[in-house]
């Protein structure tokens, strides 16, 4: 260990410029002599065949995917454009929905106010028949106080003011003009 140190070798040391070799072939040459030996078994066995059959099928796979995606993106498409049609149509019929609502609002409105002006001319029509017949009835209690009236001022007066002989004379007037009438 001494002699490495002092950083000589000793005789039969090998240096690093001479490498071990066993039937005449260095270590390099070992290596690419064990590189030719795998890469010949790899394509005795096949194996570039394996390899390129696996990527075959992965690349299958994946075409297979991308075309499910590509038909799944159609649909979802095509499912967009139809739910997109049917909020535009049913936009459209909210719309007319909503118009009609407006229109029917406005005629139960008018058709209120229709009959609402009939009842208040119904009820001042009654109201007035009522007046009239009120007016009507006092009228006939006045005429009829007034009779009553007149009937007991006529019958003061006449038993004031009429005796027998006018009683008489009376009479004899009342049977004469019944002559007359035929």
């Amino acid at each position: 260990m001494a002699d490495t140190v002092a950083g000589t070798t000793a005789p039969g040391t090998p240096t690093p410029e001479h490498e071990a070799s066993a039937l005449g072939i260095e270590a390099g040459g070992w290596v690419a002599l064990a590189m030719l030996v795998v890469f010949a078994i790899a394509l005795w066995a096949k194996v570039p065949a394996l390899i390129g059959r696996m990527l075959d099928a992965r690349i299958d796979g994946i075409r297979e995917q991308l075309d499910t995606a590509k038909k799944l993106r159609a649909e979802a498409e095509a499912l967009k454009a139809e739910y997109e049609a049917k909020a535009r149509d049913a936009d459209k019929e909210v719309e007319v929905l909503r118009e009609s609502a407006a229109r029917q609002a406005e005629e139960i409105v008018a058709k209120a106010k229709q009959d609402a002006t009939a009842l208040i001319a119904r009820h001042s029509a009654m109201a007035e028949e009522k007046i009239a017949a009120a007016e009507r009835a006092v009228i006939a209690e006045i005429r009829a106080t007034a009779a009553d009236a007149a009937t007991t001022a006529a019958r003061a007066l006449i038993a004031e003011k009429h005796n027998a002989g006018a009683d008489q004379a009376l009479v004899d007037k009342t049977i004469a003009g019944l002559g007359r009438l035929n």
